[in-house]
C-alpha cells in the first residue's frame, strides 16, 4: 500500500495483518482521486472507518489542509499515527470513536466538510447507516462531495433527502458512490 499522488506520492503505508480491517487497495484509491477534482478544492476531510488512514492521507498529500481521521480500533489509531509520521504530515486530527458518534459530534459544530470519506466493513449494516446519518447531519459543505464505499453485494438503496449520487463505480467486488448535496429549492 502506498501513496498514490501529492507530496507524499510513491511513500508506502503500514497496513494490517489478518481480515479484520480491509483497507482501501491502491488502484480503488487510485480511481476515486482521479474522479474528483485535479485542483483539489477539498479544504477540509473527513475519513470515517478510516482504517490505515490511506484514504485521508491521500487527501492530505493532494493539498488537503485537515483531515480528521476517525476509527474506533486501537490497531488503526496506532497505525494511522505511523503513517502520518512516515509522510511527514500534521494536519491531523485521529479521533478513536465509532462512525456515527463522530457524526452527532460534529453535526451542528463549525463549518461542514468538503470531503466525507466512508468506507466500513462490507460485512456490516454499517454503510446504509453510515450514509444515512451524514445525510441527516448535513456535514457536507454545499460544493462538498462524499465518497462512499460498499460491496458490490450491498449497493446503496437509502432514501436520501439531502444528498443525491452524482456517480457510481464498480471496481471488482467494490462499489463506490460519488454524492453531493441536492440543490435547493431556487438554486441551480
Amino acid at each position: 500500500m502506498r501513496v498514490i499522488a501529492g507530496k507524499c506520492g510513491g511513500r508506502r503505508l503500514a497496513g494490517f495483518n489478518g481480515l479484520s480491517i480491509r483497507p482501501t487497495s491502491d488502484k480503488v484509491r487510485e480511481a476515486v482521486f482521479n474522479i474528483l477534482p485535479r485542483d483539489f478544492p477539498f479544504k477540509r476531510v473527513i475519513d470515517l472507518f478510516a482504517g490505515s488512514g490511506a484514504m485521508g492521507i491521500e487527501a492530505l498529500s493532494r493539498g488537503a489542509e485537515e483531515v480528521v481521521f476517525v476509527d474506533m480500533d486501537s490497531k488503526a489509531v496506532s497505525i494511522i499515527k505511523k503513517n502520518l509520521e512516515a509522510c511527514g504530515l500534521e494536519n491531523a486530527v485521529i479521533l478513536k470513536k465509532d462512525a456515527l458518534s463522530a457524526i452527532r459530534y460534529f453535526s451542528g459544530k463549525g463549518p461542514g466538510f468538503d470531503l466525507i470519506i466512508v468506507d466500513p466493513p462490507y460485512d456490516t449494516s454499517l454503510f446504509h447507516e453510515t450514509v444515512e446519518a451524514v445525510d441527516r447531519a448535513g456535514l457536507l459543505n454545499s460544493s462538498g462531495v462524499m465518497v462512499a464505499e460498499t460491496s458490490k453485494r450491498a449497493p446503496l438503496k437509502a432514501a436520501l433527502e439531502n444528498l443525491e449520487i452524482t456517480d457510481e463505480r464498480r471496481y471488482g467486488d467494490t462499489l463506490v458512490y460519488f454524492l453531493r448535496p441536492r440543490a435547493k429549492d431556487g438554486e441551480s
